[in-house]
Parts: structure tokens; C-alpha cells; sequence
């Protein structure tokens, strides 16, 4: 079985290599890992406009990915940017979403939880993907540690102070479980140091969505395509490409 981690965003080689040898080492060993990232792109997703802007590149690697019989998919992106519209175009490929999954790993893992993020301008997004995953009533609150996210990495042992810090508020907000909502944070590896430090589940969507990806496809368990419906204009044959759906002058 093989799984793709798509990262909406050009990436340095060394950095994907780095995440794709953690990835593989998350997943059973008879299952293949491999990162994907698009050549053209916002460096980093911290906005809406750069969330629309990862789209199109993106949509084309997950087509591409079923086309060639991948297994399932993981967005390498914890604000989900396009989910719904990989799954509109894809039918038997399993695509998750790293943002929804860890909220939902969260309420089975405690009560109530609240997601840290990286900076103000991503906030807004948080709320909408817990109404979009259905979790209103189990989310507690959401507070960024304000660290772009391409300096994360620069100092790791400053950046889990940080998340220890605003753990700590989270906690007194009510939270019992906190999601870390940023890949980039995920794959520093410091959700087990904040539990140790926080006495409380810690969230890592990088891990929680490829195992959930690897589950879904061993089972067979794909997207509905009630839900997703295949766009109107590839279902009847009108264009055979994804850039034919553009129209210019």
C-alpha cells in the first residue's frame, strides 16, 4: 500500500526528505511513504489568500496520485486548503485532512480541546474547520503562538516554550486535549514534550493523519461521492483536464 504526504508549497529537498523518513517511521512497515510537493506556491500558508493560492498545484498532484493507484493522501497542511475539492475529484484514493483529523482524534481522546496555531491571520480558519468538522460544542478556544511558520524550526527549544506557554492558557481557558495546528509544528516533534510538561493529550497532526490515512485505506474506506460530487462539466465529459475548466479570453 502506498500513501502520498502532499505538501501544497514548494519545500526545500533536505526539509521533505527529513518528513518523509518521520512518516515512515509513523506507519507500519509494509507501508510506503512518499512527499510530494508542488513546484509553484506560497513558501508557507498563514493567510486565506495563500490557503486559495496552494489550491490549483495541489488538486493536480492528488489526480495525478490516484491516477496512479496511490492508496491515500495526506494534505500537508493543518488548515485543510482544498480538501473538499481533492474529494470532488478523486473517487477511490483515501484524502485526509491533518486539521480535521487531529480535532477529532482530540475528542476521542478528551472532552474538550482548543488548537494552537501559528499566527493571528490563521485564527479565523480555525473556527470555520471546527464548524466544518462538526466539533462547536467540544472546542474550547484558539490562541497563536505568533512564530511564522518557516521560523519554527530556527529554534525548536524556544518554539516548545512558546506552545508550553500558551498550552498553559489553553488549559486555563478549559481545554482538557490541545491540537497543534500547524504541520510544521507537528513534525518538530514536541506534542510528547508538552505532555510531559502539560499533564494533557498534545495533538500531532502530522502523525494522527497519515496513521488515519494508512487505517482508511486498509479498510477500504474512501470519501462519498454524495457528498463530493465529481464537477459536472469531467463527470459528463466536457473537459478532460483540470485546465480546461479554465476559460480565458
Amino acid at each position: 500500500m502506498k500513501i502520498v504526504y502532499v505538501v501544497p508549497g514548494p519545500m526545500d529537498n533536505k526539509e521533505a526528505k527529513r518528513r518523509e523518513n518521520l512518516l515512515k517511521e509513523w506507519v507500519f512497515p509494509s507501508t510506503e511513504v512518499e512527499v510530494r510537493t508542488v513546484t509553484t506556491g506560497p513558501a508557507s500558508i498563514e493567510s486565506m489568500y495563500e490557503e486559495y493560492l496552494s489550491i490549483p498545484e495541489t488538486a493536480k498532484l492528488m489526480v495525478e496520485a490516484e491516477r496512479e493507484g496511490v492508496a491515500g493522501a495526506v494534505l500537508g497542511c493543518a488548515g485543510d486548503p482544498g480538501l473538499d475539492a481533492y474529494r470532488e475529484l478523486t473517487k477511490d484514493m483515501v484524502i485526509m485532512g491533518p486539521g480535521a483529523v487531529g480535532m477529532h482524534a482530540a475528542v476521542l481522546r478528551g472532552s474538550r480541546f482548543s488548537v494552537l496555531t501559528v499566527m493571528d491571520s490563521t485564527i479565523t480558519s480555525v473556527y470555520d474547520l471546527v464548524d466544518k468538522a462538526g466539533l462547536r460544542s467540544k472546542f474550547v478556544s484558539v490562541r497563536a503562538v505568533n512564530i511564522p511558520v518557516l521560523d519554527l524550526a530556527k529554534d525548536r527549544e524556544g518554539t516548545l516554550a512558546k506552545l508550553v506557554e500558551y498550552g498553559k492558557k489553553v488549559l486555563e481557558d478549559g481545554a482538557d486535549c490541545i491540537v497543534l495546528g500547524c504541520m510544521s509544528m507537528g513534525f518538530l516533534e514536541v506534542a510528547e514534550d508538552m505532555e510531559k510538561e502539560l499533564g494533557v493529550p498534545v495533538i500531532n497532526p502530522a502523525k494522527v493523519a497519515i496513521k488515519m490515512t494508512e487505517a482508511f485505506a486498509h479498510i477500504n474506506y474512501t470519501h462519498s461521492k454524495k457528498a463530493f460530487h465529481t464537477p459536472p462539466k469531467i463527470a459528463n465529459g466536457k473537459v478532460k483536464s483540470l485546465d480546461e475548466l479554465l476559460v480565458s479570453k
